[in-house]
């Protein structure tokens, strides 16, 4: 697929695929992105997944022929983008190998390959020139890998972004971007704000006019859009002012709190709320959605003197990418020894700026009369 003259994405979707990492619910397939740059000499932008090796090396010689490549820009060493780094070796004995000091310690790891010969290590701000095309290299470390960096082509102001603003889904998937890339985002990058802050600063003083991800659509219009996005998102503030109820329920009574509690703020005028069921539900769509929203609320029944598994791993999970900057309530559920609300409480203390409403609503096994006066006023404080 030609991105413009001379630049082609020889990248491959794999729309078999049913999890991302083991653990990410793809609903419709992955992409996998990989470049080239024809010029007075030609470079090839990272390899690709090795469950689409077979498509990838079809468009490579359909793009290429009998051309060797001069060099192969490594942006990053995940094996979804890395895994044919030694296909290219062997296939090109000639060809050279650009990345940083990290790049070569992590493909040490990968490849048992004396590669001595054909290392290119770059630094901040280095220019790789082709002739026409001229490639500038930045680093990112920590977006999401230690070793990242990212490639700005001059001529055509293009900014290769490898894992940044990817998204889940096959690129032939019509579907809207932001929701896929933001539970991309939140699952895989999410733990690193501060570093894609750092990125978006060098990215700030650049004339991008396309967005080439290793992941998902090439972005050509209305840049700001996505950058905006990304801002907020590795920035921690709220998306939307909106509620999201995240639920874990045992036999549907805590469920049943929480779908009152939503009709009760829908009566209230909040209209702008989800509830997840955590114990069937994506996780990682129920993490982008915390994230998403100003106001959480947390729901779940106590389960062996401590906190019901699918709550705890949801609140870890949080934690993990450094859930902030929000007004969490709390509704613990227990037959005859409430225990959750503790636990949920201790767990958000752990976290960054958060403010949790108080008291704790608890439920003894099934709502009751009275609790639908806590369940009011805790919407209230909402």
């Amino acid at each position: 697929m030609e991105v413009v003259k001379d630049i082609i994405n020889i990248g491959a979707s794999d729309k078999n695929l049913k999890l991302f990492e083991g653990q990410y619910v793809l609903k419709n397939g992955m992409s996998y992105n990989s470049y080239i740059i024809k010029d007075e000499k030609t470079v090839i932008l990272d390899t690709i997944d090795e469950g689409v090796t077979e498509k990838w090396l079809d468009n490579l010689e359909k793009v290429l022929g009998n051309k060797e490549p001069e060099y192969l820009i490594v942006s990053h060493m995940e094996p979804d983008h890395a895994y044919n780094i030694g296909t290219l070796i062997e296939k090109y004995p000639n060809m050279k190998i650009v990345g940083n000091t990290f790049t070569f310690n992590i493909l040490s790891n990968f490849f048992d390959v004396d590669i001595s010969d054909k290392k290119v290590i770059v630094k901040e701000g280095d220019i790789l020139d082709l002739g026409k095309h001229k490639l500038q290299l930045f680093m990112a470390p920590m977006v999401h890998w230690p070793e990242v960096m990212v490639t700005y082509e001059q001529t055509e102001k293009i900014l290769f972004t490898a894992d940044g603003f990817g998204k889940f889904g096959a690129l032939d998937v019509e579907e809207k971007w932001d929701d896929e890339a933001r539970r991309y985002y939140f699952g895989i990058v999410g733990k690193y704000g501060m570093q894609v802050q750092a990125l978006l600063a060098k990215a700030s003083k650049l004339d991008i006019k396309m967005i080439c991800p290793l992941h998902g659509p090439i972005l050509k219009e209305n840049l700001e859009y996505y950058i905006n996005k990304y801002n907020v998102w590795s920035s921690y503030e709220p998306e939307e002012d909106g509620v999201f109820i995240a639920c874990s329920s045992i036999y549907g009574n805590t469920l049943e709190v929480a779908k009152k509690l939503k009709t009760i703020l829908e009566a209230n005028g909040t209209n702008n709320i989800v509830l997840a069921d955590l114990t069937k539900d994506d996780w990682a769509e129920a993490v982008a959605n915390a994230f998403k929203f100003s106001k959480l609320v947390v729901a779940s029944s106590s389960y062996n003197a401590g906190l019901f598994p699918p709550m705890e791993q949801f609140l870890r999970r949080l934690k993990e990418r450094n859930y902030q900057k929000r007004k969490v309530a709390i509704i613990e559920n227990g037959s005859w020894a409430p225990s959750a609300g503790k636990c949920m409480k201790d767990l958000l203390q752990e976290m960054k700026d958060i403010e949790v409403v108080e008291p704790v609503v608890t439920i003894k096994s099934r709502m009751k009369t009275e609790n639908l006066a806590e369940l009011e006023e805790l919407a209230s404080k909402l």
